[in-house]
C-alpha cells in the first residue's frame, strides 16, 4: 500500500511537470476562486460582526417617578436582573442624566440653556441591556405593567428594534447564500479546469487502460495531482493574502473606525477554508475528471 502510494505521488509529480501549461492554468484558476471566496467570506463575517455589535447597542430605557425611594428602585433592579432575556441593567439618576445631557450638547457645539432652569427637568432611569434584541417586547411589556407603579413611561423604540432586525436577518441569509453561490461557481470552474487538464491526457489514459491498467492504477496519480494543484493554489492564496493583510485591516478599521469589531479567530477560520477548500476542488475535480473516462 505504501509502495503504492509513494508510487502514485512520484507519478502526480511527474505528471504536474509534465504538462506544466495546463498544470499552470489550473492552479492560477485555483488560486484567483480561492481569492474571490476567501474575500466573500471575510466580508460577510465583517458585516455579521458589525450588525452583531448594533444589536449589542439595543436598550430599553424606563423613566421612573421622581417620588420613587431607592429600595424602590433597588427592588426594581433585582426583579430586571433576574429576568431571561436582561443582560445587564444601569441606574442613571437625575443628576447623571443631567450631566450627560451637558456633555452630548457641548460635544455637538451647542449651548447648555440647562442653566438658566431653576430645577432639573429630567428623571431619573433604568436603562436595560437585552441580550436579543427580540427580547424588547417582553421587558417593555413587564416594566410597563402595572405591577412597577414607579415607572413613568418607556421609551417605545419597537419601530426601530423590528427594522434593524430585518435588516440583520436579510445580510445574514443574503451573506450566506452568496458564500454559497460563489462556492458552486468555484467548484464548476476548478472541475472544468482540471477537466482540461485531463482532457489533454486522454491518449495517455487510453494507453493505460489498453495495457491493462487498473483503475485504481490510473485514478490515484491524477488524484494526486489535483491535491498538489489545490495545495500550492491554496498556498499562493494563502501567501498573497497574508501580503495584502495589514492595507486590507487598515482599510476595515477606516472604513468602520465607529465600530470597535471583535473578529476573533477570522484568520484562522480563512486560512482552513482557502486550504480545505484548495484541496477538496483539486482531488474532487480530478477524481470527476478521471471517472469520465473509467466509466467509458
Amino acid at each position: 500500500m505504501i509502495t503504492f502510494v509513494v508510487f502514485s505521488l512520484r507519478r502526480a509529480w511527474q505528471g504536474f511537470w509534465r504538462n506544466a501549461l495546463m498544470s499552470l492554468a489550473a492552479t492560477l484558476t485555483m488560486v484567483l476562486m480561492l481569492l474571490l471566496l476567501a474575500g466573500f467570506f471575510v466580508l460577510q463575517n465583517v458585516l455579521l460582526a458589525s450588525l452583531g455589535f448594533v444589536e449589542q447597542k439595543v436598550e430599553v430605557v424606563a423613566y421612573l417617578q421622581h417620588n420613587a425611594t431607592q429600595s424602590q428602585t433597588d427592588d426594581l433592579i433585582v426583579r430586571l436582573e433576574a429576568m431571561p432575556e436582561v443582560a445587564s441593567v444601569e441606574y442613571v439618576s437625575r443628576d447623571e442624566a443631567l450631566r450627560r445631557f451637558r456633555e452630548a450638547q457641548a460635544a455637538q457645539g451647542r449651548e447648555d440653556l440647562t442653566r438658566y432652569l431653576e430645577a432639573n427637568p429630567l428623571y431619573a432611569s433604568v436603562n436595560v441591556k437585552l441580550r436579543s434584541p427580540a427580547d424588547l417586547r417582553t421587558v417593555t411589556d413587564a416594566l410597563q405593567s402595572e405591577t412597577e407603579p414607579i415607572v413613568r413611561n418607556v421609551l417605545n423604540i419597537q419601530a426601530l428594534v423590528d427594522r434593524v432586525l430585518t435588516v440583520t436577518t436579510f445580510v445574514r441569509t443574503a451573506g450566506v447564500a452568496m458564500v454559497a453561490i460563489v462556492g458552486v461557481i468555484v467548484l464548476f470552474i476548478i472541475v472544468n479546469t482540471i477537466r482540461l487538464a485531463v482532457v489533454a491526457r486522454a491518449e495517455e489514459i487510453e494507453i493505460m487502460r489498453l495495457v491493462g491498467a487498473s483503475d485504481a492504477f490510473i485514478r490515484w496519480p491524477f488524484v494526486f495531482e489535483g491535491a498538489l494543484v489545490g495545495l500550492l493554489g491554496a498556498l499562493i492564496a494563502l501567501g498573497l493574502l497574508v501580503a495584502a493583510a495589514d492595507p486590507l485591516s487598515q482599510a476595515m478599521v477606516g472604513f468602520f473606525n465607529v465600530l470597535p469589531l471583535q473578529l476573533g479567530s477570522l484568520a484562522r477560520d480563512t486560512a482552513a477554508i482557502v486550504l480545505a477548500t484548495g484541496l477538496g476542488l483539486g482531488v474532487l475535480g480530478s477524481w470527476v475528471s478521471v471517472r469520465t473516462y473509467l466509466i467509458r
